[in-house]
């Protein structure tokens, strides 16, 4: 069954959760490393999000495109790491849920304040879609994005030669003016442009912004458009600890009881992003099952 139509069977339906510290729990390097050093690993953090009711999950290729790539020094090619994040996440799903192939930005800005053009953007997006499509991967996810139109080139990349749904997900550093990204960017600015360069999800994941007023994001997106809504909030907002790293440790029923809230305003998908387990997904899931 393909993502829409599923969409369409259930009240919400659910996403996985964090991948990157699920992978350093189990000794995993971080990123898209972990598909060729740890791949077992990799196919044990989906299928822990599927036990705990995920019916989607979310291929390990955060980033995974050219320009990224090249500024990280990764030795595989796009293509080698798209298609090996995609067959571990599909090992793991076989059929008890769908895989969506994810995108995450390239790390550069646009031109004129940054280096690469809108055509450079949109080739690099292109390329780890081909990738991702040919690997079997049911639907596109693209994460993260702070700047909509960098949003927009990877939803017309991957809109330009594949009929798969598309995902367009946008972080968010406040809910002023009914939220808005780190570049300024206004959520319902950030719904018309994406609904318009062909994105059939609007998602918001990640950001400064905890659960419930999360919500207010899925608001702005439905005054601005009819696509359905996905959110996959952090699991509270984070602390720093004695090392100077994020801790989010927002409990599991705390989070589900957030992002009813978005369900509430009209969400029809929901998940997590950063410091959010299976436990949180479960919780999640027993929830939604409850609606």
């Amino acid at each position: 069954m393909d993502l829409l139509s599923l969409l369409k069977q259930k009240k919400v339906l659910i996403l996985d959760g964090a991948t990157g510290t699920q992978l350093a729990q189990r000794g995993a390097p971080a990123g898209g490393r972990a598909n060729i050093e740890a791949p077992d690993k990799v196919t044990a953090v989906h299928r822990a999000y599927i036990d705990a009711g995920s019916d989607c999950v979310i291929t390990n290729s955060f980033c995974m495109n050219r320009i990224y790539m090249k500024a990280n020094s990764f030795s595989v090619s796009v293509s080698d790491m798209n298609a090996r994040a995609a067959e571990l996440a599909r090992k793991a799903a076989g059929d008890r849920a769908l895989v969506l192939g994810g995108f995450g930005p390239t790390g550069e800005l646009l031109k004129p304040v940054g280096n690469i053009t809108e055509a450079e953007c949109e080739d690099a997006f292109a390329e780890q879609a081909r990738a991702l499509a040919d690997a079997g991967v049911d639907a596109f996810i693209i994460e993260t994005m702070m700047d909509m139109n960098e949003a927009a080139c990877a939803v017309r990349a991957c809109k330009r030669n594949f009929t798969l749904p598309v995902i367009a997900s946008m972080t968010y550093a406040t809910t002023r003016d009914g939220g808005r990204t780190t570049m300024g960017h206004r959520a319902e600015d950030c719904a018309r442009i994406l609904a318009a360069a062909g994105a059939d999800i609007l998602s918001c994941n990640c950001g400064d912004l905890d659960p419930a007023e999360t919500a207010i994001i899925v608001s702005s997106y439905k005054n601005a458009s009819d696509l359905p809504v996905l959110v996959e909030p952090n699991a509270g907002k984070p602390v720093l600890d004695d090392n100077n790293n994020a801790v989010y440790s927002m409990p599991p029923a705390e989070f589900a009881q957030g992002v009813l809230e978005c369900i509430r305003a009209g969400a029809a998908l929901a998940g997590g992003c950063c410091g959010t387990t299976p436990d949180h997904i479960r919780a999640l899931a027993e929830l939604a099952a409850s609606l």
